[in-house]
């Protein structure tokens, strides 16, 4: 673990584009066919982040030259309509035009997941290469179990693909157990992954919290 390493809720000002490179490292080949090229994928995230969404790691610099803390990882999660990454359909046809724009938002729509009621849905956990192994995934998936207790919910749901068994043995040594798995051949040339395994874990509400109403 590293030692100076501090977890919170919330992306920090100034943030944005580290947040979106971190995301972009973990998942550009899940969306980079529905976001990319990398650089315009990258700058679409940082640009329409829900800052509120997510459970971030730092590591505390003390030099204001640098830039402050350094976030080393970032969990997001969707909760009462809103998640981490954010922008709807006219900021995409408006980043990409209508012509790219609309294949986008049908890729886009492939990879939605809606929680359903007395859920928090993770996004998934992105750590910087150089920090993984140190235990920074575990303290944000308790941090994010926190999060679904104080909001009044039940569960806690993730889905994980068939080319990221590093990430499922993570979520199984944390409490979570998997529930369904659909394949999806039809986006394994596009996206790199064949099927996706849908995973939920309990987590007890906390007394004097309710859920987030869905919109």
């Amino acid at each position: 673990m590293d030692a100076a390493v501090v977890i919170g809720r919330g992306v920090p000002c100034g943030a944005e584009e580290r947040v979106a490179e971190l995301y972009w490292e973990a998942f550009g080949r899940k969306i980079g066919a529905a976001l990319g090229p990398p650089e315009r994928g990258r700058a679409f995230i940082a640009g329409h982040l829900h800052h509120d969404r997510a459970a971030v790691a730092r590591i505390p610099c003390g030099d204001r030259i640098l830039g402050g803390d350094r976030v080393v990882g970032v969990a997001g999660y969707r909760l009462g309509g809103r998640a981490l990454t954010g922008g709807g359909v006219r900021d995409v046809l408006r980043t990409y035009g209508p012509l790219r724009g609309l294949p986008r938002l049908a890729l886009l729509a492939l990879l939605e997941r809606a929680p359903e009621p007395g859920e928090l849905v993770m996004d998934g956990i992105a750590v910087d290469p150089a920090h993984r192994g140190t235990g920074i995934g575990s303290l944000l998936l308790t941090e994010i179990a926190a999060v679904a207790a104080e909001h009044g919910c039940s569960r806690v749901r993730l889905d994980v693909i068939d080319a990221n068994p590093r990430a499922r043995a993570l979520y199984e040594r944390h409490g979570f157990s998997a529930v369904r798995t659909e394949q999806t051949p039809y986006l394994e040339r596009l996206m790199g992954f064949g099927a996706v395994t849908t995973m939920h874990r309990a987590v007890e509400a906390r007394p004097g919290h309710t859920l987030e109403q869905q919109p």
